[in-house]
């Protein structure tokens, strides 16, 4: 069909050239890139579970472990952006999301939320009983947090939970039995994406403001914010180190974790409350820094203390 047909109003079947489009457009509304920030920490709990059980990466389980987050990251951002739609319609950071500018229809977005959600739990079943029963579990808080801002001003502490389960499902994968270690780790990530989203959350705050969404920086202020995160972000310093201390962690993970502690730093130096100027650096390169660097290092130490890849 070409552009003049389209312009005349002409109806028939969609090309099949174009569905291309549509599936580009839904990888954009749920932005599969930004599976680096929860994927490293599936990993680091995974592979540490395989240390403990035999010593050998388990390379079936780990597809899995990849397949599982991807799916259940993918549901949760479109369920997101289908619930947070009109918010976004309104706010003109977000006015050109797809969702808004028709890209993406809310039927192929509930379509691919539901697809990606049946590929997790058919990825849960294929793990273990254990993932199978929790995975239904897993799926709530990715969907009450979009709702959350409409009732509370700590949404970022739901999104914090919900980042939390990847750690755990990671090690419940490889050993189907509960880990308080892995809880640690799960802990520690969800405090560390908690606290960067109260960063990102404080670009907003006038329209949240206007709109009636509700945030920590939208209530108490930007520098009440910036500093709520940087106060996450000590703590999930903290429990990085504790989970390595659980789990036996060598030099290199220590290494790793002062990598870390020195990208914390930098990013709340180059994100003040007075200056945001350099606020998507902070949240999209320093946070993806983040998860790489601690992942590499952790995993170089589990080689060196015996891990066979």
């Amino acid at each position: 069909m070409t552009a003049a047909a389209d312009a005349t109003g002409a109806t028939g079947p969609v090309p099949a050239e174009r569905r291309p489009g549509r599936v580009k457009a839904f990888l954009r509304l749920v932005m599969i890139e930004h599976s680096v920030f929860a994927l490293p920490f599936a990993y680091i709990a995974a592979l540490t579970a395989m240390f403990t059980v035999d010593r050998s990466v388990h390379w079936a389980d780990l597809l899995l472990v990849t397949v599982a987050m991807v799916a259940m990251r993918t549901f949760a951002m479109a369920a997101n952006r289908i619930i947070d739609r009109e918010i976004d319609a309104r706010n003109p950071r977000t006015a050109q999301r797809e969702l808004v500018t028709g890209a993406v229809s809310v039927r192929t977005a509930w379509t691919g939320a539901l697809v990606a959600l049946a590929v997790f739990l058919v990825t849960a079943a294929l793990l273990n009983p254990l993932c199978l029963i929790l995975a239904p579990l897993a799926a709530i808080p990715m969907v009450v947090y979009p709702y959350g801002k409409r009732f509370t001003n700590f949404p970022q502490a739901i999104l914090g939970l919900a980042q939390a389960i990847g750690p755990l499902g990671g090690w419940l994968a490889v050993t189907g039995e509960w880990s308080w270690d892995a809880v640690v780790l799960g802990v520690a990530v969800g405090v560390w994406i908690g606290g960067f989203d109260l960063i990102y959350a404080c670009q907003d705050v006038e329209t949240d403001r206007e709109v009636g969404v509700k945030s920590v920086p939208a209530r108490f202020g930007i520098p009440a914010a910036i500093w709520g995160a940087r106060g996450c972000h000590v703590v999930t310093t903290a429990l990085f180190a504790w989970f390595g201390l659980l789990t036996g962690a060598g030099l290199f993970f220590w290494v790793g974790l002062l990598i870390v502690a020195g990208a914390f730093v930098y990013e709340h130096t180059i994100v003040r409350p007075h200056d945001l100027s350099r606020l998507n650096r902070a949240f999209f390169s320093v946070n993806g820094f983040i998860g790489i660097a601690l992942f590499v290092c952790a995993l170089l130490d589990l080689v060196v203390r015996g891990l066979t890849v």
